[in-house]
């Protein structure tokens, strides 16, 4: 029986005329499981259980993945974007330019900035995409 992940893949693909197929769950399960990642770290994923996925289905897979809502990504550095699942709680991105660590901080951290650039700027902040870079307690 398949899990939720699958049912909720497979109704969304056939809502868009398409179908469920073995890469497009490989690599939303590869999402899910490595939590935050780059299309390189989730080929190597899937290329341990499907050898003969290629990087530029990972690359199409995580687009149409990422229209559908189900995962979203952040530059947490000048490479690749990173992935992660959009279900997941909410969180920003702290990255450290030295060690090159991640932690996260709870978006609400964020709200009374978000609010001020809004009420006094217009500026509407886009916090599901948001890493912030410095330098960690143990680098300072």
């Amino acid at each position: 029986m398949p899990d939720r992940g699958s049912a909720e893949l497979a109704n969304l693909l056939r809502d868009r005329g398409l179908r469920l197929t073995p890469q497009r769950q490989l690599v939303l399960d590869a999402v899910r499981q490595l939590e935050h990642s780059t299309p390189e770290q989730v080929h190597a994923a899937v290329s341990q259980v499907n050898p003969g996925v290629n990087i530029t289905t990972v690359y199409r897979t995580l687009e149409l993945l990422e229209e559908l809502g189900l995962v979203t990504h952040v530059h947490l550095s000048h490479g690749a974007p990173t992935y992660h699942d959009a279900a997941a709680s909410r969180h920003v991105h702290l990255v450290c330019r030295n060690c090159e660590t991640v932690t996260e901080l709870e978006q609400s951290e964020l709200a009374p900035l978000a609010e001020r650039l809004l009420t006094e700027r217009g500026f509407r902040m886009d916090l599901g995409h948001v890493a912030l870079f410095g330098l960690c307690g143990g680098c300072v």
